[in-house]
């Protein structure tokens, strides 16, 4: 075990939404290195004491002499991978081996990377880590390589590879989910849009549902997984979800709105498109003693705070 106290930290995927967000609060009390190529992410989301370079994980010579590595950079949805396929795949999954392999010859042991609950499908149940699952998408193909290779890595070379496979992430546009815009979480989409008068647009008729996981409670998981120097895989969520459907009459009470929202036809191929998610988590809390802190309610009042306190 290690503690996240006077650690020299990299974050890749730094300036991002989530990156961010555990970047500023690590470097509370660790000397904090954020690489970022600005695709997803702005470094006006970190705070002065993190050191931010604009680079690519592509890159050679990148700032890996560190104690800890999260890796978070990632092209993150199924559009950005159907896009460019191939380029999903050296980002995702190169860029994944090249900061591992870089920060292993530094001396680095102990790594801490996304991957994603997409690959368990449309699940009303809580999914397990050890449920067979499929991959049906470049994005989820992505994730499943860099959870293989970070398996080569712990068995190969000793490292501590822990992935984190996290469900429905989200902040709310007062925070660093603004920059990601069409490719923020539904959560802040809606309040923003319900805020500004717009009705929300909702694939099919908004029954689908979603473990939505506040952003405070990830950066714990991610620390608690460094902490443990955590090996395999582990669920990230709370184990409750939500339709869309409630989430809009929701985020209308908090913000004392009353819009419709407008039902269209999902831009996801339907053999593609995950209508249901649920984690469960309790291999993470074996492990770690972690569990979710912020409820629907509470992270939604976060949320519509920023909206009705300007």
């Amino acid at each position: 075990m290690i503690s996240m106290e006077a650690k020299r930290v990299l974050v890749t995927g730094g300036a991002g939404f989530i990156g961010s967000n555990l970047a500023n609060h690590l470097a509370e009390s660790n000397d904090v290195v954020v690489v970022d190529d600005c695709s997803l992410g702005t470094p006006e989301n970190l705070v002065d004491d993190v050191t931010f370079y604009e680079r690519s994980v592509l890159e050679d010579d990148l700032p890996t002499d560190v104690d800890v590595v999260f890796h978070l950079a990632a092209l993150s949805s199924y559009a950005m991978h159907e896009e460019d396929p191939t380029r999903g795949a050296r980002v995702n999954v190169e860029g994944f081996v090249n900061v591992v392999e870089q920060a292993r010859n530094d001396g680095c042991e102990t790594v801490v990377y996304a991957s994603t609950s997409s690959i368990y499908g449309s699940q009303t149940e809580p999914s397990p880590v050890d449920m067979d699952i499929t991959v049906d998408t470049g994005y989820e193909a992505s994730k499943m390589a860099r959870e293989r290779y970070g398996e080569y890595f712990s068995n190969h070379y000793g490292l501590s590879m822990a992935g984190l496979r996290f469900f429905s992430v989200y902040q709310g546009y007062g925070g660093a989910e603004a920059h990601k815009g069409e490719y923020a979480n539904v959560i802040a989409q809606f309040a923003d849009d319900l805020a500004n008068g717009i009705p929300p647009k909702l694939y099919g008729d908004g029954t689908q549902t979603r473990d939505f996981t506040h952003v405070s409670d990830v950066v714990r998981a991610l620390e608690l997984a460094a902490d443990e120097q955590l090996d395999g895989v582990y669920n990230v969520g709370t184990g409750d979800s939500y339709s869309f459907n409630t989430l809009v009459d929701k985020l209308n009470e908090e913000l004392g709105t009353d819009i419709e929202p407008e039902y269209i036809e999902s831009q996801v191929p339907e053999h593609v498109y995950v209508y249901h998610t649920c984690a469960d988590y309790s291999t993470f809390h074996e492990a770690t003693g972690w569990e979710p802190e912020i409820d629907f309610e509470e992270g939604l009042r976060r949320v519509c705070a920023t909206h009705t306190d300007s």
